[in-house]
């Protein structure tokens, strides 16, 4: 029977202090230390804090943003609050966050994912089974043929052994892998906002002792000013990072164009794929990104050859490999 590392139950916890540090608005909010940091969403995560003051954490982080430091902290808290997912022995996994689903763009998450497990490669998507008036990725593997992991042993034995049809894949709903975090993330249905759990979903390596030697991880930002911050902060953090432009959240790249892809790893960064400005020359015809079928169905054409694999998809397959081959010889070390 699998257990979290986090801290055992305890009694409530008052956040006051900290609400009074990170609550004075933009201008006045002052980040906390990373300890008191991690202290809050450890507490958070637990279920210590009472709804008014959870409530008022998470819209001050959602008016002052969260420092790197307080995300380094909160990643900490949130690891402990993971359960345990072994590594597939000598080999890295891929991890996939998937938290934002498909609006507009048809989502190419399943495609990704399947295009690398079927090279062998140890694959884990993690992510939330719903997300209002989006498609969600769980939504689409099941779509797939491709079962949710009940259990984080589960995902352990298919990542070693695979399932005998889609290779080395695990898809772990985040209720299954960190059921804190999954209530943390709902409370957007309550507040009609996104909150800091779901930066910190995103940034989650779950397999093993969390380190960058036991997985390669994919994220994916929005607006181009962003990936220098991003970039700052793997920078100064234990990372095996795959860092590119995504697709309506996701960290699948667009069907349409092709984008800078950046592999951040012990302190150091290494531009895999240079930047493309533009759409593609061939551009494909691309299904409703609203309609689960019609992605299901195309995503089988394309995994059975009747479809092109889109070139920005199979150019990120390709850095991905490239990371990996090239990650076998990085003596892996925290930055300084």
């Amino acid at each position: 029977m699998t257990t979290s590392n986090a801290t055992p139950a305890a009694g409530p916890f008052s956040a006051a202090r900290y609400i009074k540090e990170i609550g004075r608005g933009v201008n006045g909010a002052r980040a906390l230390p990373r300890e008191d940091a991690q202290a809050l969403f450890d507490a958070m995560l637990a279920g210590r804090v009472s709804d008014l003051e959870l409530g008022a954490v998470l819209m001050a982080y959602r008016i002052k943003g969260e420092a790197p430091h307080e995300l380094a902290g909160m990643l900490e808290a949130a690891h402990a609050h993971c359960l345990p997912l072994a590594a597939p022995g000598d080999r890295q996994v891929v991890v996939i966050p998937s938290y934002n689903g498909a609006r507009k763009q048809p989502n190419l998450v399943p495609l990704l994912a399947l295009l690398l497990a079927r090279e062998e490669i140890p694959v884990l998507v993690h992510g939330s089974r719903e997300f209002q008036g989006r498609v969600t990725s769980l939504s689409l593997f099941e779509a797939l043929g491709v079962s949710l992991c009940a259990s984080t042993d589960d995902a352990t034995a298919r990542l070693r052994d695979g399932d005998g049809a889609h290779g080395p894949l695990a898809v772990v709903p985040v209720d299954v892998l960190s059921p804190g975090l999954a209530q943390l993330l709902d409370r957007r249905n309550v507040i009609g906002l996104r909150n800091s759990s779901h930066t910190v979903a995103k940034m989650l390596q779950p397999v093993g002792a969390h380190s960058p030697a036991e997985a390669l991880r994919l994220y994916s930002y929005t607006h181009p000013e962003y990936r220098e911050t991003l970039t700052d902060y793997f920078s100064h953090e234990p990372a095996n990072v795959l860092l590119a432009r995504g697709t309506e959240g996701e960290v699948v790249a667009d069907a349409r164009r092709g984008s800078r892809i950046d592999w951040l790893h012990d302190g150091h960064q290494q531009t895999i794929v240079d930047p493309t400005s533009g759409s593609i020359a061939d551009v494909p015809e691309l299904p409703q990104g609203s309609d689960v079928a019609d992605t299901a169905a195309w995503t089988r054409r394309v995994l059975d050859g009747a479809v092109p694999v889109p070139a920005p998809i199979a150019t990120q397959v390709r850095a991905i490999q490239e990371c990996l081959r090239q990650g076998t010889r990085v003596a892996w070390a925290s930055p300084l």
